[in-house]
């Protein structure tokens, strides 16, 4: 991967974005989100699987402006706690268009949930579904399992999940316990370039159905989740490619295709949004060092988490394109050691680069803002900002 820097013509959304920032001179760092790309990726999503529900994943974004904009689109919502069921439910959206996807939760939530009218629920444990059918009965229900799928940019790891054969028992179980059952899902992990990763998951939520039909239940829904990429300075395969293998995989492995339900939060957001940053210093390890470290005011603490084991390669753009550049370790500000951005993914920055000239870091809509610290080594949590 060669993370250089980028000098063309900025177009839509940077543009609009580069021109409400250099108008208004926010305080730095800060995030600004352009509302209408994210409604224009939104209607992508929709128009290129226009079989499959579309339900936000609001971790990647949970500003309550984007959640009311994509509630008058007519999205639907993945909700992981309360606390997002209260913000969904307060900008518009309707308790039937929530589903409660986070197999980890406590009996007192879900009870809250279910009183505030949320009929939807995803669970992986026997010990969820007890506490599914105490505080949620007759509820809808989908059992996530582990998929068996290439690894993603930023991979789950077990965290979620359980085996398939796990799953078919539980969907049983669950009938048994008189819950709605509607169907197995999955994740194949966020940022997923390869859209195999959910042909091998269809086949084995089929294998899932089969296994559950044989004694008695059958499925009529599978929910793909989330994981459809953003292009960063790797460009991403368009969503039409995914779309492609999706339809393909259900064709070939379902006799009667399921209804399809899909999670994205990366694919409505990451492009809709930039981060302004500012310099702070420029500086050297040795007279002899190719290498300048451009310490940033935002870090790994302040909004860029998903930077950590650089995982994500962000564009950026500064104030000094087409001169000449070198390459550069980036930092953030605070008095951590693990505070690098990036230092092994090769960046080259303009020579011309001082402490106060700013640094902008595109397509930062998705997981920054949400994943900044409340005060940590008292930084204050990173701003947003909306356009359009």
């Amino acid at each position: 991967m060669h993370a250089v820097l980028h000098t063309s013509p900025a177009h839509g959304t940077e543009a609009r974005l580069r021109a409400f920032l250099d108008e208004h001179a926010p305080e730095t760092p800060c995030l600004v989100i352009d509302l209408a790309a994210v409604r224009a990726n939104y209607r992508s999503l929709r128009d290129e699987l226009p079989e499959a529900g579309v339900f936000y994943a609001v971790k990647a974004n949970p500003a309550p402006e984007i959640v009311r904009a994509l509630a008058v689109e007519g999205s639907a919502f993945d909700v992981a706690s309360v606390g997002e069921i209260d913000m969904c439910l307060a900008q518009g959206a309707s308790p039937e268009s929530l589903s409660y996807g986070n197999p980890i939760k406590k009996a007192r939530d879900i009870a809250y949930a279910y009183a505030r009218g949320v009929r939807r629920f995803t669970f992986d444990s026997d010990d969820d579904l007890e506490k599914l059918a105490a505080n949620a009965p007759g509820a809808q229900v989908w059992c996530r399992f582990l998929v068996d799928a290439p690894e993603s940019g930023t991979p789950f790891g077990r965290k979620f999940g359980c085996a398939p054969q796990m799953a078919a028992r539980l969907l049983v179980r669950a009938a048994e316990l008189g819950m709605d059952v509607r169907g197995a899902c999955f994740h194949v992990g966020s940022q997923h370039t390869d859209p195999a990763a959910w042909v091998a998951g269809i086949a084995q939520a089929a294998a899932i159905g089969r296994a559950s039909a044989a004694r008695g239940v059958v499925l009529t829904s599978l929910n793909l989740g989330g994981g459809f990429p953003a292009s960063y300075v790797t460009a991403a395969p368009a969503l039409r490619e995914h779309a492609s293998a999706i339809r393909a995989a259900v064709a070939e492995h379902f006799d009667t295709p399921p209804e399809l339900l899909i999670e994205p939060g990366r694919a409505v957001v990451a492009t809709a949004g930039m981060i302004r940053s500012e310099v702070v210093l420029v500086s050297r390890k040795s007279d002899a060092d190719e290498h300048r470290w451009v310490y940033l005011d935002i870090g790994r603490y302040q909004g860029l988490a998903e930077t950590e084991n650089e995982y994500i390669a962000y564009r950026l753009r500064t104030a000094h394109p087409d001169t000449p550049d070198g390459p550069v370790v980036i930092a953030g500000p605070t008095c951590d050691g693990d505070d690098v951005i990036y230092q092994r993914t090769p960046y080259r920055l303009p020579l011309a680069l001082r402490a106060g000239d700013h640094v902008d870091i595109l397509d930062t809509g998705a997981y920054t803002a949400s994943y900044a610290s409340v005060s940590f080594n008292g930084f204050p949590p990173l701003p947003t900002l909306f356009v359009g």
